[in-house]
């Protein structure tokens, strides 16, 4: 099916690495323009040369730290001067270091994951909205997770995740009449595919077995009815297509688990 996204002008955050890259990927075989936006400059720019690769119509950085005040305001400032607007928001910039709950006691690390996980995307849909309201038309797309439901050692990170679905609903029903839909995809685990895959500043820089070793990894596919693990491809399959006002012009309010149905919301 041809989605429509031939010439779409999307902004990926956090595109540089592991999902965000599998994302900029599918965008880039539909033909969009594209902006990544990362702190990594060095992984940013390889990402950008491999969406030229696989077919992307242009693709641009931001070097935004999100985090910080107006990060977000200016990477969609980039994309919307740059191309006259924007069509797709793809707020999937994001942090986790796994930890108990009665044992992840650091506030300054709570703040980050409230920072990088919820306060980016805020920032990004609201300046994206009044562009895509102008044009009567617009997909913004959150990735969060299935630690959104509950999971052990993701107690902040899934608080952080579920409220982007509440953020991504009240998006949708706000913003409905002005032709905006708003959805969510939640990945299962991805794992990087290669160390290509993720840049020096990603989660994953420190060494997959320092996020999930092989026994969490192997308890965790058993637990999937699938019995097998979520690609970053599989992650951009379902970003495009809910991205496309072709192919999912009715769907907004939404939340997508694509985990092999480890979670069913």
């Amino acid at each position: 099916m041809d989605l429509g996204l031939n010439g779409a002008r999307v902004l990926v955050t956090g595109g540089a690495s592991n999902i965000g890259r599998g994302i900029v990927h599918g965008f880039a075989a539909e033909g969009a323009r594209l902006v990544i936006c990362d702190i990594d400059e060095t992984q940013a720019l390889k990402v950008s040369a491999e969406a030229l690769e696989r077919g992307a119509t242009a693709a641009e950085i931001a070097i935004e730290d999100l985090a910080q005040d107006g990060g977000g305001e200016r990477a969609v400032d980039q994309l919307a001067e740059r191309w006259g607007g924007i069509d797709v928001l793809v707020n999937n910039a994001g942090w986790s270091e796994p930890g108990f709950i009665a044992e992840d006691t650091s506030r300054a690390k709570w703040q980050r994951t409230i920072e990088v996980n919820l306060y980016s995307a805020i920032g990004c849909t609201q300046a994206a909205i009044p562009h895509m309201r102008e044009a009567g038309r617009g997909a913004i797309v959150y990735i969060s997770s299935d630690a959104a439901f509950g999971e052990i050692r993701q107690g902040i990170y899934g608080t952080t995740k579920a409220g982007l679905i509440a953020l991504a609903r009240t998006v949708a029903k706000e913003h409905g009449r002005h032709g905006i839909r708003s959805n969510v995809v939640c990945p299962g685990l991805v794992l990087p595919e290669s160390e290509d895959a993720v840049g020096s500043t990603s989660l994953w820089a420190v060494g997959r077995d320092s996020v999930f070793n092989e026994k969490q990894i192997e308890a965790l596919t058993k637990g999937v009815p699938l019995r097998r693990l979520t690609e970053a491809t599989d992650i951009a399959n379902a970003v495009t297509w809910v991205s496309s006002e072709h192919a999912a012009r009715q769907v907004t309010g939404q939340v997508f688990s694509v985990s092999g149905g480890y979670s069913m919301p």
